[in-house]
């Protein structure tokens, strides 16, 4: 039997045991969309979620999934657990849905050309699957949404560019506008009913190209369109009057990392006058509605506002929103200089006597929570990781969920499933984010976390890795907190005040005089050599004499997956190598060991698991009392995960053999199988756990790695598994 310590705490007893707060959003639940395709042999297939809908009792979700062209179908009776309900095939490309009744309203575009657009609305029975009505709608639609009373619909028929022509500038045409659509009291299209509402002559930009992209309808029937490239909003009322129009205008911003993607989090630029370019838009009342200012051909402004139907802006968020995700490591920075954390998403509902505005992030795979009782000033109550790229939400109040449809699939890099996600309003304690750099003194940046280590002061430090190449960073953190916190940055660096380049860093342990040693994973294809930094507290290498370079023996036999970790044993450095090198028999893996006194290396072989699919490595080692704990993983993800688990080596066991001969193999055991821990978190299971710090009395905590939040969800957990 593995072993076990006492009191270990899976994540939600963590979170569970910390003070209540108010009521909190949490994660219940996640669905993969290609379990809505029957056959599992054939879910190799890109599928997605985008837009989505629920039936009115709240028990059926339905959302538009655009590469299989079908409507996708769950059942969230029991929300904790959804059910695949199978897809419903269409004639073309589904772009946006509604529901009015028991039928779903959708957009399916039909397109040829983008001089030649085409598409119509359909109506389909959700619980069979059958249309009942089409309407030509004589354009490209985009949104659909429907009337309170469930009376009418509205579709905005965007026409959109080729941005391959014309600098990818508006003024092509034919033009966008607006359709309404009457509905039946069963909630079937009335086609007789068509009105086409021109929206050409409006905005200043492009006033003969209009592009409407989202529309909502108020209370008194009233709709809201946005024409994102012409950064643009039009009132209309249901019979299709233009009740009033205004630009959406533009936003200075100040603190904002504008430009650079050379992998560093600079948040130190300014941009003046960025047009807001609207995408989503929600009604909050009768009067006032919010946008995601996401972008598009001129600008972005990184937020989201929420203006009253007379034009005037009643809040606007600033950069308050990116710096929200900064601080929890959900900044993209290879968006960095196209519309940073690009607010697409916004949905509106009231929650008891709350009212809230959902602001979703799509680079940044996160959605705000704001408490906007005062419209002129919202709080930002919780953010919440959504999943990789969320395109639409909606909230569901009379169950207290909130859903978020992620339209993202990353099956052709082996990456995460597109997925729909649940979230729950309850009374306890917010379990994300479990890492966060709020309340530091300056704006701390942050992401990719790797390797760590415990101070005897209760104190972890974890270093970035290549992703952040031209910034590679020592974090303090204060894991008595939760969620903990970054209170500090150091910046590795050299003599000249420059950034150290050409480092991995995937390790790090104490040097017991207040620096560090580092350890670099190499990649010699990149010119990144394999090696060990001594650095000084304040992140320091002193000169090349705090290099330490691996002798011919290893180097004769590198690879790419190098160094994932190292920890101190006396005079002894130990670090980890991840996966096999040219000489190590199949599936054993070096512990590498260097004396800092006499200089020798040596190493032990380390029987890692068979991987049942991709492969199986090592990315931590860290030793503490009469043992050397390890983290061994596969490189899975979702439900193909099968080894995310700490071992143990009895320390007596670490006896270096010279290299080039026969290794010793050390024995392992069992502590702790943390594929549990991760899927507490609501999500799908992440593959890359790398950091591992134990305190002096045994306090273990576990990390994760976002990879820099690039074809990733952002999600970074740091959590406490007990006491070794």
């Amino acid at each position: 039997m593995p072993f076990r310590t006492l009191c270990l705490t899976s994540t939600l007893a963590l979170c569970a045991n910390s003070a209540l707060a108010d009521m909190n959003f949490n994660r219940i639940a996640s669905f993969a969309t290609p379990l809505n395709i029957a056959d599992a042999d054939g879910r190799a297939v890109e599928t997605s979620a985008e837009i989505i809908a629920a039936t009115a009792d709240g028990s059926t979700l339905v959302y538009t999934d655009s590469p299989l062209g079908v409507l996708g179908r769950i059942d969230i009776t029991d929300a904790s657990n959804p059910k695949p309900l199978g897809n419903i095939a269409l004639d073309g490309e589904p772009t946006s849905v509604g529901i009015a009744g028991g039928f779903a309203i959708v957009g399916v575009n039909t397109s040829q050309s983008y001089t030649d657009p085409s598409g119509f609305l359909a109506s389909i029975n959700i619980a069979d699957g059958l249309e009942t009505d089409r309407c030509d709608l004589g354009g490209q639609p985009d949104s659909v949404a429907i009337a309170k009373d469930g009376s009418f619909a509205a579709v905005a028929i965007e026409n959109e560019r080729d941005e391959d022509l014309g600098d990818g500038r508006t003024g092509q045409l034919p033009a966008g506008f607006l359709v309404t659509i009457g509905l039946t009291a069963e909630g079937v299209l009335d086609c007789d009913t068509l009105n086409k509402v021109e929206m050409t002559g409006l905005a200043e930009v492009s006033p003969e190209d209009p592009e409407p992209e989202f529309v909502d309808i108020n209370e008194n029937g009233e709709i809201i369109v946005t024409m994102q490239e012409n950064n643009h909003l039009v009132v209309v009322s249901k019979d299709g009057e233009v009740l009033n129009h205004f630009s959406a205008g533009a936003v200075d911003l100040d603190g904002i990392d504008a430009t650079d993607e050379r992998g560093a989090l600079l948040f130190t630029e300014s941009q003046k006058a960025v047009v807001r370019e609207p995408d989503a838009v929600k009604w909050i009342d009768g009067d006032h509605f919010a946008t995601a200012n996401e972008g598009d051909m001129d600008g972005g402004s990184r937020g989201w506002t929420i203006f009253h139907k007379d034009g005037s802006v009643v809040y606007e968020s600033g950069v308050s929103f990116e710096h929200a995700l900064v601080q929890i490591g959900h900044y993209p920075d290879k968006r960095s200089d196209s519309k940073g954390v690009e607010p697409e998403s916004i949905e509106f509902a009231k929650f008891g006597d709350t009212p809230y505005v959902f602001v979703g992030s799509e680079r940044g795979s996160a959605v705000g929570v704001y408490d906007v009782t005062d419209l002129a000033n919202p709080v930002l109550k919780q953010i919440l990781p959504s999943g990789v790229g969320p395109e639409g939400y909606v909230a569901l109040p009379e169950r207290n969920l909130l859903v978020s449809a992620n339209e993202k699939d990353l099956i052709e890099d082996g990456g995460p499933r597109a997925h729909v996600m649940l979230f729950e309003l309850q009374d306890a304690a917010a379990q994300y984010p479990t890492l966060t750099s709020k309340g530091a003194e300056e704006l701390i940046g942050w992401g990719a976390i790797s390797g760590m280590v415990a101070d005897e002061n209760g104190m972890i430090y974890a270093v970035n890795d290549s992703f952040y190449g031209f910034q590679p960073s020592i974090f303090k953190i204060d894991p008595s907190q939760t969620p903990a916190k970054i209170v500090d940055v150091i910046r590795v660096h050299r003599a000249n005040g420059a950034p150290a380049q050409k480092l991995d860093l995937e390790g790090i342990t104490l040097d017991g005089k207040g620096g560090f040693y580092l350890a670099s994973e190499g990649r010699t294809d990149r010119a990144i050599p394999h090696a060990i930094y001594h650095v000084t507290a304040d992140g320091l290498i002193k000169s090349h004499k705090q290099e330490i370079g691996l002798p011919a023996a290893l180097m004769e036999v590198e690879k790419r997956f190098g160094f994932e970790g190292i920890t101190k044993v006396g005079d002894t450095l130990w670090m980890a190598v991840q996966r096999e090198w040219k000489d190590d028999p199949k599936n054993h893996v070096k512990l590498v060991s260097y004396n800092l006194e006499t200089k020798e290396w040596g190493a032990v072989h380390y029987p890692k698991a068979e991987p049942k699919k991709g492969w199986v490595g090592l990315s931590e080692i860290v030793a503490h009392g009469d043992f050397v704990y390890v983290i061994e993983r596969d490189n899975q993800i979702g439900a193909d995960v099968v080894t995310k688990k700490i071992y143990r080596i009895p320390s007596a066991e670490m006896v270096p053999a010279k290299l080039g001969g026969d290794l010793p193999v050390v024995s392992k055991e069992e502590v702790r199988d943390l594929i549990p821990d991760l899927q507490a978190f609501g999500g799908y299971v992440t593959d890359k756990v790398e950091g591992l710090a134990i305190l002096p009395d045994g306090t273990t905590f576990v990390s994760t790695d976002n990879d820099g939040v690039d074809d990733s969800s952002g999600e970074t957990f740091f959590w406490s598994i007990g006491k070794f």
